[in-house]
């Protein structure tokens, strides 16, 4: 059974960092692509950034140079570090897996999710 666990979600100042994990088991993690998405009231849900077997990575122009997405395949374990946060990061984050190799913007090319962590920016 394939489980994804999040964690490091909380409340900061706009200006400041958190660093998201998920925690991946019952699934091959190294073979497959992975991401973080978020969805905030009213909104639809947004890839944040991926990460495929290659290790290339890619970003939502909103956080292009303020987010890293990163793994450890030894660990499962895929990591995101949000720096310079700003109001309009506030939402509910997800890990998401794919069922092959290859990173996709729409979530519904997604199979697997986390429960979600909440990220939430003050001004």
């Amino acid at each position: 059974q394939v489980q994804l666990v999040e964690s490091g979600g909380g409340s900061v100042q706009a200006g400041g960092s958190l660093r998201l994990s998920c925690a991946v088991s019952g699934y091959t993690f190294n073979r497959y692509c992975m991401g973080w998405f978020r969805q905030s009231p009213g909104k639809e849900r947004e890839r944040v950034a991926t990460i495929d077997t290659y290790d290339r990575s890619g970003y939502a122009e909103s956080v292009w140079g303020r987010f890293t997405i990163s793994k450890d395949n030894a660990k499962n374990s895929l990591y995101l570090q949000m720096n310079s946060l700003k109001p309009e990061d506030t939402a509910m984050y997800y890990c998401a897996a794919a069922s092959g190799p290859h990173c996709y913007t729409d979530s519904r090319l997604f199979t697997y999710w986390g429960q979600g962590t909440l990220v939430t920016v003050s001004s």
